[in-house]
């Protein structure tokens, strides 16, 4: 068993494309998860994750904050308490519109699965 504070884990630049936006790595295949990956990110008011598409799935769980989803060709808003199912091959990208700190938990398949 694995029982941590996600506060406790540390935030890292969310990567390349993205623009005030952190993530956690909550639980991974170092925990012995062998399936899924869990993620914290924090994007803050006026960032966003890269426009990108890749072969595996997301769910994710809207904590905080307010913003637009981009998911193929719509774009659409969400906020505290939506979830989102992205499907692997769609392009998307996640951006902070409002005034406070967009939080999301984010599943993904491990990466020996993907």
């Amino acid at each position: 068993m694995k029982h941590v504070n996600y506060r406790d884990v540390p935030a890292e630049d969310a990567g390349a494309g993205t623009k005030d936006a952190k993530v956690r790595w909550i639980i991974t295949e170092k925990d012995g998860a062998p399936r899924f990956i869990m993620r914290h990110f924090e994007i803050a008011p006026g960032g966003y994750t890269p426009l990108h598409e890749h072969a595996w799935e997301h769910e994710l769980f809207i904590i905080s904050g307010t913003g637009t989803v981009v998911g193929g060709e719509r774009e659409e808003p969400f906020k505290p308490g939506d979830a989102i199912f992205m499907p692997g091959g769609e392009k998307h990208q996640f951006k902070n519109t409002g005034k406070e700190t967009v939080t999301m938990l984010c599943l993904i398949p491990a990466r020996e699965k993907c």
